[in-house]
């Protein structure tokens, strides 16, 4: 799965042969999840509390670049670096 954003030990990635909803997969340490870009919200796995907020803000702030990732991995394209939170 191609990285398109790391930040504070959080790694962003998405597939480029993922079912439906458009979604993004996260990793923190032994926690995975997969959030869903339209709504910013977890559909399953489990993140701390911290990181989950992280991850939704960054959602909500890149939900446009996250969905124009989701057409290009769809296409099979490659996909873009997202600016990471700082």
């Amino acid at each position: 799965m191609p990285t398109v954003s790391l930040f504070y030990g959080i790694k962003i990635t998405m597939n480029w042969d993922d079912h439906n909803s458009p979604h993004f997969h996260v990793e923190y340490a032994e926690y995975r999840a997969v959030i869903l870009i339209l709504e910013c919200i977890i559909e399953s796995g489990f993140l701390p509390g911290r990181q989950l907020k992280l991850v939704l803000a960054w959602c909500e702030i890149h939900k446009d670049e996250l969905m124009q990732n989701w057409e290009l991995s769809k296409a099979g394209k490659p996909l873009n670096a997202i600016n990471p939170l700082v």
